[in-house]
């Protein structure tokens, strides 16, 4: 088994018993964070989100040019409630091989790691740059990283490559799907259920909408459009929620849909809110006719891009060389890296633990032996930079 530095196992201590779920402020944390990093030498940015209750943190220790390393973690986790957890969530519990907490696995343990690497790191700076990102409210969407970017840009940093910190068991993961995510509001006429025929439903324009977006969950399951990298090879359309109606005897005059899509680089947003479109009108023109106040309107309300990052990408091979394995994966969840692509940073996920296994979980934990591997990854990292 690898062990963990012990600062590694100290640091991940602090971090769980910070409670950052992405409804609360990460503000403590980030403190936390950033006192450690300035005692270490680095500079330090903080970028406050817009209502001034959390804020992510960017930090530069080493050479003043181009080049480096940049290390991603976000510092949110999700929530415990309605989790039956036999052991308390934001104290770091060890038994046996495994650690055990809310964000252990999800991002916390690296974290942890490239919090320890910074310490170590002050003994002897880089002559390369080394930097680091750490992120709020991943865990709602990626919301966080989508308003630090314009700030992060503005640093001006250019570094050779990004290593997102998302569980991997660590392999390097090549890619991930986009996600965008909708709500579609479907509006009827009230009137007494006695009399229904006379007024519209709007329950039964979501029930309408719902059977169209699983016609279009099988056109994508039986597209071309494939990548055998991920589990699920086709992009897909998931409907979350639904909610329409006050009481049994009256018609509902309204009803809400949450649905998402997770799509291939090839299946465009674009065609898929065409499509969206085209079917809700189709849907809408009927109980219009029966109606005009009757319609259905479709909001889109967050996306984030995915990421694909060639095998052989001089990023990925280094990469491979530090974590100790060339085989790559892709991931079926989403994370923050395609934000550091699309602004033409080279970007991998790599980091401990499994998502599958873990993450999200009651009783989430992470192998110490995978955070022992992080923390040799980290100290292959350090040997290039200097």
């Amino acid at each position: 088994m690898i062990a963990p530095y012990p600062a590694t196992l100290d640091l991940l201590e602090r971090l769980i018993a910070f409670p950052t779920v992405s409804a609360d402020s990460n503000l403590d944390l980030i403190a936390f964070a950033e006192r450690h990093l300035a005692a270490a030498g680095f500079q330090t940015h903080r970028l406050a989100d817009p209502s001034g209750k959390k804020a992510g943190l960017m930090a530069r220790l080493g050479g003043e040019g181009p080049g480096g390393v940049m290390l991603s973690a976000h510092s949110d986790v999700v929530p415990v409630e309605g989790q039956n957890w036999t052991r308390p969530p934001f104290n770091m519990t060890r038994e046996g091989s495994r650690l055990c907490g809310r964000g252990t696995t999800d991002m916390k343990g690296f974290l942890a790691s490239i919090l320890s690497l910074a310490a170590r790191a002050a003994q002897t700076p880089p002559e390369r740059p080394l930097m680091l990102a750490i992120s709020y409210d991943e865990e709602i969407g990626c919301v966080g990283i989508r308003q630090m970017l314009p700030g992060i840009l503005a640093l001006g940093w250019q570094p050779e490559l990004c290593i997102v910190g998302e569980p991997t068991q660590m392999h390097p993961a090549t890619g991930h799907k986009g996600k965008a995510a909708f709500v579609a509001m479907c509006r009827g006429t009230a009137g007494h259920s006695s009399l229904a025929p006379r007024f519209v439903n709007a329950l039964h324009l979501a029930g309408d909408f719902i059977v169209a977006l699983r016609r279009l969950q099988d056109e994508y399951a039986a597209s071309a459009i494939r990548d055998g990298g991920y589990d699920l090879p086709y992009s897909t359309v998931h409907i979350g929620k639904m909610q329409g109606g006050t009481a049994l005897n009256i018609v509902p005059d309204h009803a809400r849909i949450e649905f998402e899509l997770r799509h291939l680089p090839g299946d465009t947003l674009e065609v898929f809110l065409s499509r969206l479109h085209e079917v809700a009108e189709q849907i809408a023109k009927p109980f219009r006719a029966q109606d005009p106040a009757a319609g259905l309107e479709i909001a889109l309300t967050n996306t984030y891009p995915g990421l694909e990052i060639a095998t052989d990408h001089p990023a990925v091979r280094r990469v491979a060389q530090w974590c100790g394995t060339d085989q790559t994966i892709k991931v079926a969840y989403g994370t923050e890296a395609g934000f550091f692509a699309t602004a033409g940073i080279p970007t991998v996920v790599c980091g401990p633990g499994s998502m599958e296994a873990q993450g999200h979980k009651a009783d989430e934990y992470l192998d110490i032996s995978q955070l022992g591997a992080c923390d040799q990854m980290m100290d292959k990292i350090f040997a290039y930079l200097t």
